[in-house]
């Protein structure tokens, strides 16, 4: 399997000083997910939680629910003319009785490393009807101390970007702040696919009392696997875009932006976050 860091000789300069020296950098390889065998998507990805990625995805696309959809999930035989596996194709097969989605929606599936998914037919083929509609009952009620304090727990716990600086991280917390899970990726948008891979796996669908914070942009991609995974509250250190503003609206999720030291800005749904006292 491909490795999550790889070294290679930089020329560095330093106060008119000239050196050479080899730089520890983020891994970068292609990821194709295939359905029953069919290709799906491919993507830009950091090697490692290849499996909670494609199911993530799937459960961002509306495919997979629970674990118990989930037949199989394997690497393939990859594209070298000698058909050894290049462990960069994963196949996952559906449990009996799941519908396979509607291949003639296909959109030429190419997801970067920067923008996410590309190329989706419209905007209602992107607005997936979820399997958990958001329901914190009784709703989070989070202060703005709690929040404030995510973002330096999210980075102390980013063991590559401290190798590399070149990750994106995602994060799960409780309501009550303390880490649940984290996982990096040089895309965004992988690394919360594999956050919410690994709650499939792990039976924690839906994710309905958690706070998920990204470091860099809200992006309506990552509001809409939010959504797709019961998620009510997504934190982001940068700004949202305007669609994740709409999408939190629409669906009743929570959506925080530029969260940084005790500032933030909150776009949606802030009937979750206690504002009494805090100059509201």
């Amino acid at each position: 399997m491909g490795r999550v860091t790889e070294r290679r000789r930089v020329t560095r300069v330093r106060a008119g000083a000239v050196s050479a020296r080899p730089d520890t950098l983020v891994a970068e390889e292609p990821l194709e997910i295939r359905l029953a065998g069919k290709p799906l998507a491919i993507t830009m990805r950091t090697p490692g939680d290849d499996f909670a990625l494609a199911a993530g995805f799937l459960v961002s696309e509306g495919v997979l629910a629970s674990a118990d959809d989930v037949r199989s999930i394997v690497y393939c035989a990859g594209a070298t003319e000698d058909g050894s596996n290049t462990y960069n194709v994963v196949d996952v097969q559906l449990a009996e009785g799941v519908a396979l989605p509607d291949f003639t929606l296909e959109r030429n599936v190419y997801t970067s490393s920067s923008c996410g998914l590309c190329g989706k037919a419209s905007l209602d083929a992107v607005r997936t009807t979820t399997h958990f509609p958001l329901a914190d009952t009784p709703p989070l009620r989070l202060s703005p101390a709690l929040l404030s304090a995510l973002p330096d727990r999210l980075r102390a716990a980013q063991r590559v970007f401290d190798r590399t600086g070149g990750l994106h991280a995602a994060a799960l917390f409780t309501e009550s702040g303390e880490l649940v899970d984290i996982r990096e990726d040089v895309g965004r948008h992988n690394a919360v696919d594999k956050l919410v891979g690994r709650a499939l796996t792990d039976a924690r669908l839906p994710l309905s009392r958690t706070i998920l914070l990204v470091s860099g942009r809200a992006s309506f991609e990552l509001a809409q696997k939010a959504v797709m995974a019961g998620i009510p509250v997504l934190a982001a250190v940068s700004a949202p875009s305007s669609l994740a503003v709409d999408l939190a609206a629409e669906t009743g999720m929570t959506l925080v932006g530029f969260l940084r030291g005790e500032s933030m800005n909150v776009y949606a749904g802030e009937e979750r976050i206690m504002l009494e006292g805090a100059g509201a």
